[in-house]
């Protein structure tokens, strides 16, 4: 219904403009559709078919915000923009603006389905038995990617570009915690935080509280959201009651931003967080 309510307000705002009607109503309908079409690029994903399902669509390819496939789009838009909308050059401009963001989007699934080959068999080399991986590329990239596999009581984590072979592959294994969910994984709270994660969450305790953290965005000692969902009675207690889910903040390890851009050109660089030995 947005699409006549949006078509009729833009002829309001340029009533001149009213000959043209289909088209607005055309383009504000691409609009809404390639951004929910893009939003399933990410890991997050959306509810294409809400409200029939609610479950989120994400091929996880595409990192939230990525320069690589943005700037072409604003250059393109500027350049349109200075030769004026309506000459011939400045819809040329936009095409190629368009073919260049696409074909990115085109070679995120390639270097996708790459780490997938990559990353399956390099867990059958190091005979690693996981139930659940999750493969998504670092921030403002597709030649650095993320890996998250998960066991039943652990997770492993790897960072891999798509140039590098199966040998390559460093895994580093850190607790789930599942066990600290033990009771109160009935609650709804938890049971949705479950759902929104698809499994890719770790359980800890932080100041007397039961965190669980979505292991999709972020990295290790550093993840963006965290949420509390349960409470001990006491340091010596082992009943945890549960709370109404809040979120708790992470200390942001800036640090290894840097390293991001150095790890495309030297392997031997990690991205895991350091070692109490290393520190």
């Amino acid at each position: 219904f947005l699409v006549p309510l949006l078509t009729w307000l833009a002829l309001k705002l340029h009533p001149s403009t009213r000959p043209y009607k289909t088209r607005w109503a055309l383009t504000i309908l691409a609009i809404l559709w390639t951004h929910s079409l893009l939003d399933t690029f990410t890991v997050y994903g959306t509810q294409l078919l809400w409200p029939l399902s609610e479950y989120p669509f994400g091929l996880s390819s595409v990192f939230i915000i990525d320069p690589a496939y943005t700037l072409p789009l604003l250059t393109g838009l500027g350049i349109a923009a200075y030769l004026g909308w309506q000459s011939p050059r400045a819809r040329s401009v936009s095409v190629a603006a368009l073919l260049i963001s696409s074909t990115y989007l085109s070679w995120s699934l390639v270097a996708k389905a790459t780490m997938k080959e990559t990353i399956a068999k390099s867990l059958v080399e190091q005979n690693l038995n996981v139930y659940a991986v999750l493969t998504t590329p670092m921030p403002f990239n597709t030649l650095i990617w993320r890996i998250v596999a998960l066991s039943d009581n652990e997770y492993f984590v790897a960072h891999v570009a798509v140039w590098e072979d199966a040998q390559s592959v460093e895994f580093r294994r850190y607790p789930k915690g599942e066990d600290l969910l033990s009771s109160i994984g009935d609650q709804w709270n938890v049971q949705r935080l479950q759902w929104f994660t698809k499994g890719f969450y770790r359980v800890a305790i932080r100041d007397n509280k039961i965190v669980m953290t979505d292991l999709r965005m972020g990295l290790e000692g550093s993840y963006v959201f965290n949420f509390a969902v349960g409470e001990k009675q006491s340091l010596e207690s082992n009943q945890v009651l549960p709370v109404l889910a809040s979120r708790v903040e992470e200390a942001r390890d800036l640090s290894r931003v840097p390293l991001l851009w150095n790890r495309m050109f030297d392997p031997n660089i990690s991205l895991h967080p350091r070692l109490p030995m290393q520190q």
